[in-house]
């Protein structure tokens, strides 16, 4: 069965596949990285070796695209995808130390009887596997691999974790904890931050003084053209004809033809604006072409009904006008958000040096703002505060105090006053349910101990030159 399935990848259709794999290698520029010697060797897991090789293979695998490699470099997102391959790594020398075998025979029947697989007769269909592999740009062989790995990762895990009775008062611990009732008193701190319309020029201007790096916005001069079949071959039908000229415009602009020179031998129309920043969220065509300011300066954009032709000729960083209404309320709303923050910090902290007394808690109160009582019903009560924040409160003992928040982010100081638990579980789909779940609890906290092993066990060692080489690359 394997062997027939892998003849897939000597189809002309794999071949053309492989050639498409192959060329991010050639226009990402990572020729130089690849070196013989340590320079090549990235990171690692004890005398095992991960090359740079590995880890843009590992890239490829997750489909990361290069732009968002690069916009995100500073927010350490290459560590992010090292770090996953380490972890790939780590399981695999456990999954080779527990001597686990899955056979070709067992992985093929598993790949046959895969519900991505299936035919409406239940059957294993070759043009459905086929058809997966290229919607997915994967080779057989590749997606074996990923597939047996895959494979392995469970049975470790099984094997880890397989097998445990949770002891029945876990499971009454489980159940009373999700089930039980809490009463709470709540202080909406909404009505007690100062407001925004409080906050005066003189508080802006102080403001600004202090971040004028990070107030300054880019501004852009830019044109561009919307271009339909009708301006281009005067007619209203997307064919051929028309595509090809919207090919040899945007090989113009590529080759560095002025963007005033390809609406003047098009004969098309256009539109320049200067000093542009957007004033709202709403997605237009201008603002989709000032998201593309650290992108291509110039190029098509493809908008389903028409195309845009765009050239960028001028970004400009800068602090915004201090008259601009816009911008001041912005500004205002950061500070508005920074009281907000250090008053949340004061509290939390007293909170976490167990300072935060009954006393604290009514000298919030006030003509606007009043203490408001409520009965938790359960966990899932998600009817006035978020679910994170409900995990906070059934956290908590009784007479401690919390900052949590509703649906729409409004911030609340919560005191906890009493439990209800209803200690009785009769109804036995309710109890395996709850048995479910306690033997996760129990599992999570194996594979917790699990991972503080594995980082005793296995030597770490990060080839930081090299990773700043591979940065290089994209940046």
């Amino acid at each position: 069965m394997l062997n027939s399935i892998r003849n897939f990848s000597k189809t002309i259709t794999a071949k053309i596949f492989l050639f498409i794999v192959a060329v991010p290698f050639v226009f990402w520029g990572m020729g130089d990285v690849f070196t013989s010697g340590n320079t090549n060797s990235l990171a690692k897991v004890n005398n095992e070796n991960i090359s740079t090789e590995d880890f843009i293979d590992h890239i490829n695998e997750l489909n990361i695209n290069q732009n968002l490699i690069k916009d995100r470099l500073e927010d350490n997102i290459l560590e992010e995808v090292l770090s996953r391959l380490i972890s790939n790594k780590l399981i695999e020398l456990e999954i080779k130390e527990a001597n686990l075998v899955i056979s070709d025979k067992i992985l093929a029947e598993k790949i046959k009887t895969n519900s991505n697989f299936l035919d409406e007769n239940l059957n294993f269909s070759r043009s459905k596997y086929e058809k997966f592999l290229i919607s997915n740009n994967l080779t057989a062989s590749r997606f074996e691999k990923n597939f047996k790995e895959n494979e392995f990762r469970e049975e470790l895990f099984n094997y880890l974790g397989g097998g445990i009775k949770s002891p029945n008062f876990l499971v009454n611990n489980s159940y009373e904890d999700e089930t039980k009732k809490i009463n709470i008193e709540f202080i909406n701190l909404e009505n007690i931050y100062s407001k925004k319309e409080n906050i005066n020029n003189d508080d802006v201007k102080n403001y600004i003084n202090k971040n004028k790096e990070k107030l300054k916005k880019d501004y852009i001069d830019f044109s561009y053209s919307k271009v339909t079949p009708k301006d281009l071959i005067g007619l209203d039908e997307y064919n051929d004809e028309f595509f090809t000229k919207i090919d040899e415009i945007e090989s113009k602009l590529l080759n560095n033809v002025s963007f005033k020179d390809t609406i003047q031998t098009y004969d098309l129309k256009s539109i320049s604006k200067n000093n542009f920043i957007p004033q709202s969220d709403k997605e237009t065509i201008e603002t989709k072409i000032y998201n593309l300011r650290n992108n291509e300066k110039s190029g098509v954009i493809d908008e389903n009904d028409f195309f845009v032709i765009y050239e960028i000729t001028k970004i400009e960083n800068k602090i915004p006008n201090v008259n601009d209404s816009n911008f001041v309320n912005q500004v205002k709303q950061f500070i508005f958000n920074k009281n907000k923050f250090e008053f949340n910090k004061k509290i939390l902290k007293k909170i976490n040096d167990n300072n935060f007394f009954n006393s604290d808690f009514n000298k919030l109160v006030s003509g606007k703002n009043k203490i408001e009582k409520m009965l938790i019903k359960s966990k899932n009560d998600v009817e006035k505060f978020s679910s994170e924040s409900l995990e906070v409160i059934y956290s908590l003992p009784i007479k401690s105090f919390a900052l949590v928040a509703d649906n729409e982010k409004n911030i609340y100081l919560v005191k906890i006053l009493n439990h209800k638990v209803d200690k009785i579980l009769e109804n036995n789909e309710l109890k395996n349910i709850y048995y479910i779940e306690a033997n996760n609890l129990i599992k999570d906290k194996i594979f917790q101990t699990y991972d503080v092993y594995l980082n005793s066990k296995y030597t770490i060692k990060i080839n930081e030159k090299t990773l700043e080489r591979v940065k290089n690359y994209f940046r």
